[in-house]
């Protein structure tokens, strides 16, 4: 198995309620170093940026007014198979889809406010950290 690097974001509504901790410990808890991790406000220029993919949807103005609500912990996480396994951990989108254990069905408020994102590929997870690190930053 191929030890890789993902991105993940701990949102607002997690970080509100002081949930950083615990959501770290399920990420170690299924394999996932956490080689990299700063808490930041976001700006509403860096939202819009991170999320410009989602630019013509009807929920992009939401989403930038939600990930700029508060604090958020950015994240690269390190392991095998790493993209996959944060995906699994995490649980569907909709908390009310999620499988049982997973951060989303244990801390998820709703589909916006579901507490974590990752990213969805390798290839993504890589732009996904050098937009909040530079190589320096990571320390395996």
């Amino acid at each position: 198995m191929a030890i890789e690097r993902t991105f993940s974001i701990i949102k607002p509504d997690a970080t509100r309620r002081n949930l950083t901790g615990q959501v770290n410990a399920c990420l170690e808890e299924a394999g996932l170093r956490i080689i990299a991790q700063r808490r930041i406000q976001m700006t509403t220029a860096q939202a819009e940026s991170f999320y410009g993919v989602h630019r013509e949807r009807g929920f992009f103005r939401d989403l930038v007014t939600f990930m700029t609500s508060g604090p958020v912990v950015v994240q690269v996480l390190e392991g095998e198979n790493a993209v996959a396994r944060n995906r699994e951990v995490m649980g569907a989108t909709d908390p009310a889809k999620a499988a049982a254990g997973t951060i989303r069905a244990r801390f998820a408020e709703s589909i916006e406010a579901n507490s974590v994102h990752g990213s969805d590929s390798a290839e993504n997870a890589a732009i996904e950290i050098a937009f909040f690190f530079a190589g320096t930053d990571l320390v395996g």
